[in-house]
């Protein structure tokens, strides 16, 4: 079973990702959603491709996408975000990826996080560890603040969500900060090439495979206050030896 969901996770992200592609190289339109997000012809395909290739495969799993919300089963689903970094896209900043989770009653146990540009596909499976192209990596050994890179996606957003000041205090304490955003967070400190990854304002289509990617790689990931979910709209995503004390800071 590990490799068959793995296998067709990974057969779906390919077949969106060559979608998506071909729009981010020829062009497309953009609309906006209800929300002011940015969605294009790329997004939707891609999302029904991605359901094609599930569907054939696990027939009697449920759906959430980002652009075509749920159907079926909500105990067994797959968990999808066709164009994670949608804006990125529609810029020409190769910084976006496909997002495909398993989540089996509550609990996520397989993810694929694929970057079509850079041919980059990490792949992770519940106690079977997490891989970029098929190596094991693995999270970062620093253990203090002081040491510690700090990955954000956006300063207005923190404030503008009531975040800033425990944000502050993170800046305060670590060593560096980088703006990359989106999925590239949880990559990077899943990679061991940064500690810590903050977010706001996001839906469990953005989070659910690289909550994984990071915990098999040997990191933690809660929410703001600590708890191990995608479903609050905050994320934390680091090495682990550094976590509580993150969180301590956001939280205070």
């Amino acid at each position: 079973m590990t490799d068959c969901v793995l296998q067709a996770a990974v057969e779906a992200a390919r077949a969106a990702g060559a979608i998506a592609l071909k729009y981010y190289r020829g062009g497309f339109d953009v609309t906006l959603k209800p929300d002011r997000t940015p969605v294009t012809q790329a997004d939707r395909e891609a999302e029904q491709v991605i359901v094609e290739v599930l569907g054939r495969a696990f027939p009697d799993y449920g759906v959430l996408g980002e652009e075509f919300g749920g159907r079926g089963s909500s105990e067994v689903r797959w968990i999808i975000d066709p164009i994670d970094g949608t804006k990125n896209f529609v810029r020409g900043i190769p910084i976006w990826a496909t997002l495909i989770a398993l989540e089996e009653r509550g609990e996520v146990t397989a993810g694929v996080v694929h970057n079509p540009v850079t041919a980059e596909l990490y792949t992770a499976r519940r106690g079977g560890g997490a891989r970029l192209n098929g190596e094991r990596i693995h999270v970062s050994t620093t253990g203090v603040l002081a040491r510690a890179s700090l990955i954000h996606a956006g300063l207005g957003i923190v404030r503008k969500t009531g975040h800033w000041e425990g944000f502050v205090r993170l800046v305060d304490a670590t060593d560096r900060q980088r703006g990359f955003g989106d999925y590239l967070g949880y990559t990077l400190v899943a990679e061991g090439k940064a500690e810590i990854y903050a977010e706001v304002d996001l839906k469990p289509w953005d989070l659910a495979p690289c909550k994984l990617l990071v915990e098999e790689a040997g990191g933690r990931f809660t929410d703001f206050e600590g708890r191990p979910t995608i479903y609050t709209g905050t994320a934390l995503a680091t090495n682990g030896r550094v976590h509580e004390a993150a969180l301590a800071l956001l939280r205070r």
